[in-house]
């Protein structure tokens, strides 16, 4: 009788032994590709990050210092018609009631933030092929 083709072994004879092996190693293979699928999409999801961070960086500086000097010309204006520290408070309640209302809705956006969906699911994916479904 000749070797099938390929010149591995016939599958049909192999001991369960052998069987058992070759199952043991195709899952230590699935499961290294599943870990090496998650640090692909990390490093990918770092680069996506660092670059966005780095443009709101940069727009948070610009705001800062649009927000200074529109903060000041409103304190300057209003202090034409009343004491410079009333119109100082006023400024200061105004910026203080925006910061607590951007707070809240950051907070609340932090909680919709879902990271590595696809080897999520495929992880979850693993024991249902384990066991044959």
């Amino acid at each position: 009788m000749s070797a099938p083709a390929g010149g591995g072994a016939d599958r049909t004879q192999a001991s369960i032994g052998e069987l058992l092996a070759d199952a043991s190693r195709n899952f230590s293979t699935l499961l290294r590709k599943e870990v090496d699928l998650a640090k692909a999409e990390l490093r990918q999801e770092a680069r996506s990050v660092g670059t966005v961070a780095g443009m709101f960086a940069a727009a948070a500086v610009a705001g800062l210092l649009t927000l200074i000097f529109v903060s000041h010309a409103l304190w300057w204006g209003l202090s034409n018609v009343m004491d410079q520290g009333w119109a100082a408070l006023i400024v200061a309640v105004i910026w203080a009631v925006i910061g607590t209302v951007l707070a809240s809705r950051a907070r609340k956006q932090l909680g919709t933030i879902k990271p590595l969906p696809r080897t999520r699911q495929t992880a979850q994916e693993i024991p249902d092929a384990v066991r044959g479904r």
